[in-house]
């Protein structure tokens, strides 16, 4: 019997328009709620990311204090409390029960958040999983209140309830109470303490209190008492700007001209560079209106981008941990043997976005990770100075340190070194694989640029463990001949009729004097060695 045929009609009788906030409530995983220690460390990182964000912007040296309690099978009580600006009433319900608001996503700067989606991410998450609403207090310069908050799933929007106001002054920053459900807490390498440990790592100006569950206090003091330096909002790079990437900002621009448009939008753009243009394209006129570029012109542009010499990216838009900061940070958490730092130079990838890579190579001490009492080889990734605990796999920084030829290095299991790498991305804009923002997108130049830094940190490596290598040769032939100089002593003292204690003094001093020679003589060469190898590998 053949089936009932349906029509088009019939079937988009079911067709409904749903909300962001429905789509992340039935898809929370692709948010970084995907397991139960994973989904508490990652509403702790939203929290500790927006805080860090604000504080830095009202040029406050952040303190946070994170409280974990626990209210039941798998389900715990947060509570994060700062002292930064405060959110103004009248904007408390978009910046944390709104997905996709909030002050970030249009600015050319880097920042720790950048989708809108996290802090109330964090309010959707409580809601579904305890079905209740956050509770809020928040003090300003103007006002003090507090408040809960909850979302209305089917149309995305805040819904505000119990405000009271508290008097004026009593209290300043934020404190945001939430409990969530199907979470669990524990002491691993993708805990919440492990997150604020190295937290604490790159941002060294913070102070960080935790206290866990069972009431157990963790702190990590800040260790330098300035703000790093603020960044500025900057236009777009040309170099890496995509045909689509140029339509867009022709479209909304209040320039007549495609010349004065490419001058007005993007950085590095002079009436000298609109010259070399004009050569180059002599079939566009960048006299007409910007509105009026087409397709075929924009992709023409492009091109000629590529062609033309241009000055780096402004560093304005970034602010680094800094070569100092990261050794300094290194040899406080870690207490390595050795410690290699470097910053790279500011780069562009797709859109024409500037970042930045620091490397830090710790080896010994404390460096890598322990597992059942075996040491092996551990990879730190951070961007914008924001740790990344989970997704290592696919990340962009995991796939440019496991490619490099370790035995290159005296390294020869990574898998099995006592060695650290230290890998920070900073950009105004990072691209993530995913919303919950754990792992870095495997662009081409980023991933080249990680494995340059890496390669450079671990030359040095290289002749710190060619010259204990060296001297452990040396310092067992020294060993060796020492153990003989009692006796040659005495027999010589039988033959010559001298003491045989002035004899195996002067023994003493000779291989002493020889010892300490040979050695210098090895470190000079080693580190000739090593800057013959640098160069080659640069070739």
């Amino acid at each position: 019997m053949a089936e009932k045929r349906v029509s088009a009609e019939e079937i988009f009788k079911e067709f409904k328009e749903h909300s962001i906030s429905e789509f992340f409530r039935k898809n929370r995983q692709m948010l970084g709620y995907a397991g139960k220690v994973r989904s508490l460390t990652t509403v702790v990182h939203e929290y500790v990311t927006n805080t860090l964000d604000a504080c830095e912007e009202a040029g406050v040296l952040p303190e946070i204090i994170v409280k974990i309690k626990s209210t039941g099978e798998e389900r715990y009580l947060l509570k994060v409390t700062d002292n930064g600006p405060g959110i103004p009433k009248k904007f408390v319900g978009k910046a944390l029960a709104n997905v996709l608001s909030g002050t970030k996503f249009q600015r050319y700067m880097q920042q720790r958040g950048q989708q809108g989606i996290g802090a109330a991410g964090c309010t959707l998450f409580s809601q579904i999983t305890t079905g209740k609403k956050i509770h809020v207090k928040s003090g300003t310069d103007k006002e003090a209140y507090e408040c809960d908050i909850g979302i209305s799933i089917k149309d995305n929007k805040p819904v505000v309830e119990n405000i009271a106001d508290l008097e004026k002054g009593s209290f300043k920053g934020l404190i945001v109470e939430a409990e969530f459900g199907g979470v669990k807490y524990e002491n691993s390498d993708h805990g919440v303490a492990e997150y604020l440990k190295r937290t604490a790592l790159v941002n060294p100006h913070i102070s960080v209190r935790l206290v866990d569950p069972e009431g157990k206090e963790m702190a990590f003091p800040r260790s330098v008492s300035e703000m790093p330096q603020r960044p500025k909002q900057i236009q777009p790079h040309p170099l890496g700007l995509e045909s689509s990437d140029l339509l867009d900002f022709a479209h909304v621009t209040e320039s007549t001209k495609i010349s004065s448009f490419l001058v007005d939008s993007f950085a590095r753009v002079t009436q000298n560079k609109i010259t070399e243009l004009k050569r180059l394209l002599p079939g566009i006129d960048l006299s007409k209106s910007p509105r009026e570029m087409t397709w075929d012109d924009a992709e023409k542009l492009v091109l000629a981008f590529r062609k033309i010499k241009w000055i780096g990216p402004e560093m304005d838009s970034l602010s680094l941990i800094g070569e100092k900061q990261v050794e300094a940070a290194i040899r406080n958490i870690l207490g390595p043997e050795f410690v290699s730092v470097v910053e790279r130079k500011p780069k562009v990838f797709r859109g024409g976005i500037p970042f930045v890579v620091e490397i830090g190579v710790a080896y010994g001490g404390s460096a890598g990770r322990v597992t059942d009492g075996a040491v092996s080889g551990n990879i730190l990734r951070f961007a914008n100075k924001v740790p990344l605990l989970f997704d290592g796999g696919t990340c962009g920084i995991s796939e440019a340190v496991k490619g490099i030829q370790w035995k290159r290095y005296n390294i020869d299991d990574f898998e099995a070194s006592p060695i650290s790498i230290l890998v920070s991305v900073c950009s105004v804009y990072i691209p993530y694989s995913g919303v919950g923002k754990q792992s870095v997108a495997q662009e081409e130049e980023i991933v080249e640029e990680i494995r340059l830094a890496v390669m450079d940190g671990l030359r040095s490596l290289q002749r710190y463990l060619s010259g204990i290598k060296n001297k452990n040769t040396q310092e067992s032939k020294y060993n060796t001949i020492m153990r003989y100089v009692s006796q040659l002593s005495a027999d010589l003292s039988e033959l010559t009729e001298i003491k045989s204690e002035i004899i195996e003094k002067e023994l003493k001093s000779f291989v002493d004097k020889r010892y300490s020679a040979l050695l210098a003589d090895e470190k000079a060469e080693t580190a000739q060695e090593g800057s013959a190898v640098a160069e080659a590998l640069e070739d």
